[in-house]
């Protein structure tokens, strides 16, 4: 179950769209993330009441076609998954949204089980 953030500079709800499947079928692919398993949550910001702010870090250079991803889930991945993960997503996005990879900025946060409730007020992955 994982919970998907999708920051995007000065972009329209296509590119959103082709983002969000390019993140949904890298995790489907590479974690094996059931189809019918996404939530995400896309934000476009115009550089005027919201923006991102971003610099060229360990080689990498970025410009303002920055993606950032973050994904919160259930620990127990591999770091060869992980890694495996972080490069579908690239490809994907250069893909469907034309972004290149090296504008793509992936954070992965890992909790428990007991760290959600899907509804109901319940922790349903908690017995």
């Amino acid at each position: 179950m994982p919970f998907v953030r999708i920051d995007v500079q000065g972009t329209d709800a296509a590119r959103l769209e082709a983002l969000g499947r390019a993140v949904h079928e890298a995790l489907v692919e590479t974690l094996g993330i059931p189809p019918d398993d996404r939530f995400q949550v896309l934000t476009g910001h115009d550089g005027d009441g919201s923006a991102l702010r971003y610099d060229d870090h360990l080689g990498v250079h970025r410009d303002e076609g920055i993606v950032f991803v973050a994904i919160t889930l259930r620990s127990g991945r591999t770091p060869s998954r992980k890694r495996a993960l972080y490069r579908r997503i690239a490809e994907l996005a250069q893909a469907y949204a034309g972004t290149e990879p090296r504008n793509v900025f992936v954070t992965l946060t890992e909790n428990t089980d007991a760290d959600w409730s899907l509804g109901h007020g319940l922790a349903q992955y908690v017995s």
